[in-house]
């Protein structure tokens, strides 16, 4: 059906709508640890790391992240390295140098406290509108309503829109329509039980329409057909890279690493200097070609020693790993380099990537030695 023009939604639905799903939540969801507080410090760090990243993982993440900065003062005042670390594994590390950097802003402009308004919120650095809307109703009860994959996705079925729910203007739509259900008393229960609903019984396949609250209102579920619900365009095919990276050693031993640029992909982590193979160039041919452009020496470049898959969200990669030695030269870099002992190489925040060259070097017993 087309979309619902928000101001035409009937008093019987909003009221049906809120009640329920309020009802509901309240009467059983998940315990989280974020749930135990008010405080919009935690929030905001849940809700940073819960963007792409299912609650059971973020969990962990969550306590070790505040037992080490449980402020947004002592997040301010951490180097990012440690920050980095903290987050190792969670992915989409923009996230975490975000965060970081309107902490620092916080500390330096609001006394450490997090801005209280829509506004004041909304400009800090990686907080968009659901993050400002999630945090200041939950902690705050402001009325601002959530529109993230979850919720297009029960309004998608309560409503049967029949368009892309991606597409701009139909999410414009929806946050309209997620406005207008916002009751104006309990705005954080009405927003955390919607994402709780898409989360838990409006899934993205096999729906339990039987135990869902908003059964009776649900055009998908009165269609028969919920899954078909929310409207998604084609994807397009997801791009393979293949990557050669190389194992530098001083004569201590030591393993030459780079971090990545803080504009960049996976920016601030610490990873092995290579790139990309370019068409008709062998992988050795790369290697020693990237170790020359990005490190300004000549190297011979020895046996491959690992070849690991990784994909990420919009591409998938294919690193092989060699054996290399400095012939001439003493490397130099606009990108920070260190020689980095076991011992560093554990401290550091390294991508899952190279992490799984190391592991796939150790199960080879290549470098039984590295992290010990």
């Amino acid at each position: 059906m087309p979309l619902p023009d928000p101001a035409a939604l009937s008093d019987a639905t909003l009221d049906a709508f809120r009640r329920r799903l309020v009802a509901w939540f309240r009467a059983g969801h998940r315990a989280m640890p974020w749930r135990e507080t008010r405080d919009p410090y935690a929030i905001w760090v849940s809700e940073t790391m819960l963007q792409q990243t299912r609650v059971e993982t973020a969990d962990g993440y969550f306590r070790r992240f505040m037992a080490a900065f449980p402020t947004a003062t002592a997040l301010a005042d951490a180097p990012l390295d440690d920050v980095l670390k903290r987050w190792e594994g969670l992915g989409y590390y923009a996230r975490a140098r975000n965060l970081k950097r309107a902490a620092e802003i916080v500390a330096r402009d609001h006394g450490g406290t997090v801005p209280g308004t829509y506004d004041a919120f909304r400009a800090l650095p990686g907080v968009g509108p659901y993050t400002a809307a999630a945090v200041l109703s939950i902690a705050h009860d402001r009325p601002h309503a959530v529109l993230d994959g979850n919720v297009t996705r029960v309004l998608a079925r309560v409503f049967a829109v029949d368009e892309v729910a991606k597409q701009p203007r139909v999410q414009k739509r929806l946050q309209a329509i997620a406005d207008a259900l916002l009751p104006i008393e309990a705005p954080g229960d009405f927003n955390q039980g919607i994402m709780e609903l898409g989360a838990t019984v409006c899934t993205p396949r096999a729906p339990s329409c039987p135990v869902c609250p908003l059964e009776s209102v649900c055009a998908a579920r009165a269609e028969g057909r919920p899954e078909a619900y929310p409207v998604v365009a084609a994807k397009a095919p997801v791009p393979h890279v293949e990557v050669a990276v190389a194992l530098l050693r001083n004569d201590a031993g030591r393993l030459l690493v780079q971090q990545r640029p803080e504009s960049a992909m996976l920016g601030g982590l610490w990873e092995l200097p290579g790139g990309k193979i370019e068409p008709g160039e062998t992988a050795a041919a790369a290697c020693a070609r990237e170790i020359r452009e990005e490190l300004g020496v000549e190297a011979s470049v020895g046996a491959c020693v690992a070849v690991v898959g990784h994909v990420y969200s919009h591409l998938r990669v294919t690193l092989r790993a060699f054996e290399c030695r400095i012939v001439s030269g003493v490397p130099a870099s606009a990108l920070a380099l260190r020689w980095a002992s076991d011992d560093d190489l554990a401290t550091l925040a390294i991508p899952r990537a190279t992490h799984k060259v190391f592991e796939a070097m150790r199960a080879a017993r290549a470098a039984p030695t590295l992290f010990g």
